[in-house]
């Protein structure tokens, strides 16, 4: 069964906000608050805050349960139709066990959020439900005035129209993080830009597939992965895996291990492509590491030759990024080099 797309976002429809990870919006308030009031006016909607959403990293970190609670009552509640987690964190795993499978999967909304929160997109979309890839409210909607008007114009588009949108586009520049959230002056920026001349990178593959969109930060599924909450092998089936990492900066090394546990898992013989994301803070040396050991592993290793592999791809850690819908079908075409989404990510209501 095709995963159930949640209500188009309306101006004037109420987004719930909470922290189901670290508690950045106590450590950090002012970028947190113009994060919601970017969020507010961008999208004209209406904001509530669940009680996770300005707790202390220490009381989050203890009260796994109350974090739980704050995503089912999201859910549940018939006000709320969208949901956008304040930032990430590492330790969001935690709070699986207290979901309640029943009530999210009986109140489809839009669930929004990336680097930890890949948990909870992962389960959700697991449980049938689309679920969204993209900003957070202190990591990118704070940065909005310092993002391209195309990114916010593909945000919208995705959330709030009911049909296909334009085809992805590479940035032609981008940034690896923020700036000091403590000083005042760095208020909603982001590090300087850098050029992206090159674009995304085609590393193999040809011809044209279509898969439905699943993944996240590579690092944070590291933490399901041999848990009950991770996907049966038959899952991956017809899936266009995209993986991203994090500020870590994992080695290049340290990723092709990841793949390859995913190659033992037989993953690349029933995707249909793999989608890399920019990594963050890698030199350009780093860079052509992780492409070669991604095409050896895949490639060399596993014998998948005629897998697509796109490395580079606007997701993640640096801005600007492209928003993925978890569930909903993606064009990788090898040959025209596009990216885009084959249906709308949200229905009609």
């Amino acid at each position: 069964m095709s995963p159930i797309k949640p209500r188009a976002l309306r101006g004037g429809d109420t987004v719930a906000v909470l922290s189901p990870s670290w508690g950045g919006p106590s450590v950090f308030p002012e970028i947190y608050q113009l994060g919601l009031e970017n969020l507010s006016q961008a999208l004209d909607v209406r904001i509530k805050e669940y009680p996770t959403a300005r707790k202390t990293p220490q009381e989050l970190h203890e009260n796994p349960r109350a974090r739980a609670e704050d995503i089912n009552a999201a859910f549940a509640d018939p006000e709320v139709s969208a949901i956008v987690t304040s930032i990430g964190g590492d330790d969001s795993v935690r709070i699986l066990p207290y979901l309640d499978a029943r009530v999210l999967r009986e109140n489809p909304k839009i669930l929004l959020g990336f680097s930890d929160t890949t948990t909870l997109l992962t389960y959700v979309n697991r449980l049938g439900l689309v679920t969204f890839h993209g900003p957070s409210v202190i990591a990118g909607w704070a940065q909005l005035a310092s993002l391209p008007p195309e990114c916010i114009a593909e945000w919208r588009a995705v959330l709030c129209d009911p049909a296909p949108p334009p085809p992805f586009a590479p940035f032609p520049e981008y940034s690896n993080g923020y700036l000091d959230f403590r000083e005042p002056a760095n208020l909603g920026k982001r590090k300087p830009s850098l050029p992206n001349p090159d674009g995304w990178h085609w590393l193999q593959g040809s011809g044209s597939v279509v898969g439905e969109l699943f993944g996240g930060c590579i690092e944070v599924l590291e933490f399901m992965k041999g848990t009950a909450f991770w996907p049966e092998p038959e899952f991956w089936r017809g899936k266009t895996l995209f993986l991203e990492t994090s500020e870590d900066v994992p080695s290049p090394q340290q990723v092709a291990w990841m793949l390859r546990n995913y190659g033992m898992q037989g993953v690349f013989e029933r995707v249909t492509a793999l989608i890399l994301g920019r990594p963050r803070d890698y030199t350009a040396a780093m860079v052509r590491e992780l492409e070669e050991h991604a095409v050896s592993v895949v490639s060399r290793e596993f014998g998948c030759s005629e897998l697509p592999i796109v490395a580079n791809f606007d997701v993640g850690h640096t801005d600007p990024q492209h928003l993925l819908p978890l569930g909903i079908r993606v064009k990788v075409d090898c040959n025209a080099r596009t990216i885009g989404l084959v249906e709308a990510a949200v229905s009609t209501g």
